[in-house]
C-alpha cells in the first residue's frame, strides 16, 4: 500500500483522449502531460539542480542499473537517498535497469530467476533479479520506482515476445512481493512488442493488480514511427483512467502529441542533453546544428519565444563560437534550452487541454507522417 500518491484528472479533450491532470507525490506535484528530463547517474548532464528547476522540470529520472554500478546504492542511501545525494527536492523516478541489461545482448544470460550479465565497467559478473532491482530502488529512495521487466528487441518473433511478456508479468508479481516502502509508488510496465493481442493481454493483467501507475515499455527500440503510434493508440485506453500513464523513452514533438491524444501523461527521453552534446538545438520541434556556417554571424536569440536563460542571454553566434571552440559552457547552455523546449511544449499542450483547444492547436501533429 502506497501513501502520498494520487492522480487527479482535471480536464478531458472533447475530440481525443488527451487529458490534463495532477500526479501528487511525497516530494511535490507533477502537472501532466509532462516531459521528464533524464538524469541517469543522479544528474542531468551538464546542468545544475538550480538550472534544471528553471527549465520547469518537475519529475526527474535516474537509473537503477547505472547507480548500482557507480557509486552503488549503499553510498546513495548513506547520503540520505537520491534527493539529498543529487540536491533535487522534487519528485524522482528510477528505471528498473531492465532496458539497460537487455541491451547487453552479448553480455547477459536470461533465466526465470533473473539475469546474469558482465559489467561493462570492470567485467564483473552481476546477478540481477526482480527482488534485487526493487531492493536497489528501495535503497535509492526515488518517489516512483519501476518493475524489473524484459524488453524484447525489434524485430522479434511472436513466440519470443510472448515468452518475454509472460516473464515480465511473473517478474512484476515478484517485484510487488519484494517492495517494502510505502512512500514509493511501484509502476508496472506493459510489454508485448508490436503484437496487439499480447499488448492487450499484458495491459489487462497489469490493470487487475491495481498499481499506483502504469508504463508502456518496449517502444522506441527500433520500430518505425507508425508502429509506435499504433502500439500506443491500442494500449493506452486499456490502462486504468484513475492512474498516471507513462510512455517510456519517447520525446519528439510528434510522438508526444500522438501519445497525449491517446491519454498518456508522462514522457522521458535523453534527446535534449544528447543533442546538446552534439551541438544541436531543438527549436520549435526542428533540430539545428549550431556549428553550421549560417550561425557564425547570427546575433539573434536562439529562439526569441523561449523563456530559458540561454535564449534570453546569448546569441546564436556566441553559441556557435562556444561549440567551435569546444567550450564546455556550450553543452550546458544548449541543454538548458533543449530541456526547456520540451518541458514548455508539454506545458503548452496542458494549457490547451485545460482550455479545450488541444485539437485546434495540435491537430496537425496527429498524422502518420514523420517530422
Amino acid at each position: 500500500m502506497t501513501t502520498g500518491f494520487t492522480f487527479t484528472c482535471q480536464a478531458l479533450c472533447c475530440d481525443t483522449k488527451a487529458r490534463a491532470g495532477i500526479f501528487a507525490t511525497p516530494h511535490g506535484l507533477v502537472e501532466t502531460p509532462r516531459f521528464m528530463p533524464v538524469g541517469t547517474l543522479a544528474n542531468v548532464k551538464t546542468v545544475t539542480p538550480d538550472q534544471l528547476r528553471a527549465t520547469g522540470a518537475q519529475l526527474v529520472l535516474a537509473n537503477t542499473y547505472h547507480l548500482h554500478l557507480q557509486p552503488g546504492e549503499s553510498i546513495v542511501a548513506q547520503a540520505g537517498g537520491l534527493h539529498r545525494f543529487m540536491a533535487w527536492d522534487g519528485p524522482i523516478l528510477t528505471d528498473s535497469g531492465g532496458f539497460q541489461v537487455f541491451s547487453l545482448s552479448e553480455m547477459r544470460t536470461i533465466a526465470e530467476a533473473g539475469v546474469t550479465f558482465r559489467s561493462p565497467r570492470d567485467g564483473q559478473m552481476i546477478y540481477l533479479t526482480p527482488e534485487r532491482s526493487i531492493a536497489i530502488q528501495n535503497a535509492l529512495g526515488a518517489d516512483v520506482i519501476m518493475a524489473f521487466d524484459e524488453c524484447p528487441p525489434y524485430p522479434a518473433s511472436y513466440d519470443a515476445v510472448m515468452d518475454s511478456t509472460d516473464r515480465t508479468y511473473r517478474w512484476l508479481k515478484r517485484c510487488i512481493a519484494a517492495h517494502e516502502r510505502t512512500d514509493q509508488a511501484l509502476f508496472g510496465i506493459v510489454q508485448g512488442g508490436v503484437y496487439p493481442d499480447l499488448r492487450r493481454l499484458a495491459a489487462e493483467q497489469l490493470a487487475q493488480l491495481d498499481l499506483p501507475g502504469y508504463a508502456i515499455g518496449g517502444v522506441s527500440v527500433g520500430e518505425p514511427a507508425n508502429l509506435i503510434q499504433a502500439i500506443v493508440q491500442a494500449t493506452t485506453p486499456l490502462l486504468p483512467p484513475d492512474k498516471p500513464r507513462y510512455l517510456m523513452g519517447v520525446g519528439t514533438y510528434r510522438e508526444m502529441v500522438q501519445a497525449i491524444a491517446t491519454g498518456v501523461d508522462l514522457f522521458d527521453c535523453v534527446i535534449p542533453t544528447r543533442l546538446a552534446r552534439h551541438g544541436n538545438a531543438l527549436v520549435q520541434g526542428d533540430r539545428w546544428n549550431l556549428r553550421n556556417a549560417r550561425f557564425r554571424e547570427d546575433f539573434t536569440a536562439l529562439d526569441a519565444s523561449c523563456p530559458c536563460y540561454t535564449c534570453k542571454t546569448f546569441s546564436r553566434a556566441y553559441l556557435s563560437h562556444l561549440l567551435r571552440s569546444q567550450e564546455l559552457l556550450a553543452y550546458t547552455l544548449l541543454s538548458i534550452h533543449n530541456i526547456t523546449e520540451l518541458v514548455q511544449f508539454t506545458q503548452t499542450i496542458r494549457r490547451a487541454i485545460l482550455n479545450g483547444t488541444f485539437k485546434a492547436e495540435f491537430g496537425h501533429w496527429l498524422t502518420d507522417s514523420e517530422t
